[in-house]
């Protein structure tokens, strides 16, 4: 067992686990956080995703030791049912998702590439979405969500 020290949503924590644990058991059994989710475990669905450092990363798939000290956001962090994250917002106004599984990494996987991408094309926002298994049919809900996001962000910009 080590002590890792992990800024979680804005939040330091410390948590003592085997260094190589999955960030993603350490997010939900040690400090109860239900936004990323077990999905495949192998890293290839995106239920778990999660933002370190600005890029979309797989947390079932990275050693806690991998990413000690770094600033580690999840869903919860975006916002709360009361107060959305303009994300979160698009994607209710667009009624973009269904059973709410895939989620997680949808949104993740959007926030990261809007970030890194201000006014990504339908085709960027396809190639990305395209690493997130998601069965429910709601794709094209999904662009429109991501594209309203990244549209809405831009004119917050300039105004």
């Amino acid at each position: 067992m080590s002590v890792f020290n992990l800024t979680v949503n804005g939040r330091a924590h410390t948590v003592d686990v085997d260094p190589a644990t999955p960030l993603l058991y350490v997010l939900s059994d040690d400090l109860a956080l239900r936004g990323p989710k077990f999905g495949c475990g192998l890293g290839q669905c995106g239920a778990c995703t999660v933002i370190v450092k600005g890029d979309a990363v797989r947390s079932c798939s990275v050693p806690v030791k991998a990413v000690a000290g770094a600033e580690i956001t999840t869903l919860e962090g975006l916002g709360s049912p009361e107060n959305l994250h303009p994300i979160q917002k698009a994607f209710v106004d667009e009624q973009a998702m269904q059973c709410g599984f895939c989620i997680n990494g949808v949104i993740m996987t959007a926030k990261a590439l809007v970030d890194r991408t201000p006014n990504p094309s339908d085709a960027q926002i396809r190639q990305a979405l395209a690493t997130v298994l998601c069965r429910c049919g709601a794709h094209v809900r999904m662009v429109a969500a991501i594209r309203k996001y990244a549209q809405e962000r831009q004119t917050r910009r300039t105004a």
